[in-house]
């Protein structure tokens, strides 16, 4: 019985590539960084890949699957995977939605916290040889209103921490089913009131035309000057347009950006954001822990092998036409 075959196509924590090589039936070529046009002429022959956030698995690249059954994301979002043409190809597409969860809600946190506390400007001013105490007095989060928008895994886990901090907690999910209540926080059906109520607003939604500037003008006109934005989810989520304006205007009053439309960004509207003075952002770091990287190759791992040896497929974004 021929081996099970699985390209690693993004560089991959060291405890999956442990796993693998544990599997006697498993058989891996380790091949990070192929440019499209390589990786197209290669994936055909094998029957799994596993990827980061790295490779761009395009349709291109899925032209010619040969006997590749199964991408397997080591992370939650799947930007990067032209999941409609693996459908049509029979190629799964799998994510890994718990490995990050603690860490993303994590980063979230610790950007109110450094916004609130203007601790990155406080580091450079001090750096710089300066002693300036007042310039740099902050707010506490304790008594304050967190509006959390998307209540999957990351969301919970940030609601759950924010309570934690004594801070009261609203919560708004497009997707959510009537009635389904989230222990600690207040369920919103009106995102404008969600908006109009809180201090900080964190979104942690799946990307997706319905989420696309879900944060936007209207909702800019009734939010608190004093509010402060988190996008720790995906870029364009919240109108970046919109929150620059808003920052310029005084309607807002700060930003923590960790997701980008494009990464590296290239807009000039991203680029300003990241220069402006009263925005925290950082290089997409919200599943940059070493806890979280090794949860997430393990995962991986683990499910691309169960599905191509037979058995259940676990965390699919699709459902394949072709599943021979």
């Amino acid at each position: 019985m021929s081996k099970i075959r699985v390209l690693i196509a993004d560089k991959l924590s060291n405890v999956g590539l442990d796993w693998l090589k544990k599997q006697s039936d498993v058989e891996i070529d380790i091949k990070p960084g192929l440019p499209p046009a390589e990786l197209a002429k290669v994936v055909g022959g094998y029957d799994g890949m596993i990827i980061r956030s790295g490779v761009k698995v395009t349709a291109e690249v899925l032209a010619e699957p040969g006997r590749l059954r199964a991408v397997a994301r080591a992370g939650v979002g799947v930007d990067n995977v032209d999941v409609p043409a693996a459908t049509a190809q029979g190629v799964y597409v799998l994510n890994t939605p718990d490995g990050n969860t603690v860490s993303t809600a994590e980063l979230a946190l610790t950007l109110m916290m450094s916004l609130s506390r203007k601790i990155a400007s406080a580091n450079a001013s001090l750096l710089s040889g300066k002693w300036d105490r007042k310039r740099f007095e902050g707010t506490q989060l304790g008594g304050k209103t967190l509006g959390v928008v998307g209540l999957g895994r990351i969301g919970r886990a940030l609601a759950k921490r924010a309570e934690g901090l004594e801070m009261h907690v609203l919560g708004f999910d497009p997707f959510l089913p009537a009635g389904v209540t989230v222990p600690g926080v207040e369920i919103l059906t009106d995102l404008n009131e969600l908006c109009r109520r809180s201090d900080y607003i964190s979104v942690h939604t799946p990307k997706s035309p319905e989420t696309a500037s879900l944060i936007g003008a209207a909702q800019f006109a009734v939010m608190k000057p004093s509010v402060r934005l988190i996008n720790a989810a995906r870029g364009g989520i919240i109108d970046e347009a919109e929150l620059l304006k808003a920052l310029n205007e005084g309607r807002a009053a700060g930003a923590g950006i960790d997701v980008y439309m494009k990464e590296p960004p290239e807009s000039e509207v991203e680029k300003a954001l990241i220069a402006h003075p009263k925005v925290l952002a950082i290089p997409h770091l919200g599943a940059s822990t070493a806890e979280a990287q090794e949860q997430v190759a393990l995962e991986a791992a683990e499910i691309v092998v169960e599905l191509l040896r037979g058995g259940k497929v676990r965390n699919a974004v699709n459902k394949p036409v072709r599943s021979s």
